[in-house]
């Protein structure tokens, strides 16, 4: 629960990261970086930070990767409740 609280944290404060340095013209953090923190857990940190910073909120792979990764970790769960009892 620590872990996904502290993943989720992370992946909240990337998009915020990312959309400062967008709107200074700076170094960005690496799309892939954004997916890979959903991926290992980070996703509804990442969407709450899309929602919130209106950051890659225009970005297709975005609008539909992170709600996708949000429900394949959320089937993964399901899963992994049903047969474990």
């Amino acid at each position: 629960l620590a872990y996904l609280l502290i993943v989720n944290v992370i992946g909240f404060v990337l998009m915020f990261v990312d959309k400062k340095r967008a709107q200074n013209n700076q170094w960005r953090i690496k799309e892939a970086t954004l997916f890979l923190t959903a991926a290992i857990g980070g996703s509804i940190g990442s969407m709450l930070g899309m929602k919130a910073f209106r950051h890659k909120t225009k970005h297709l792979s975005f609008i539909i990767g992170m709600p996708a990764i949000f429900l394949v970790q959320l089937a993964l769960v399901v899963v992994y409740y049903i047969y474990s009892n």
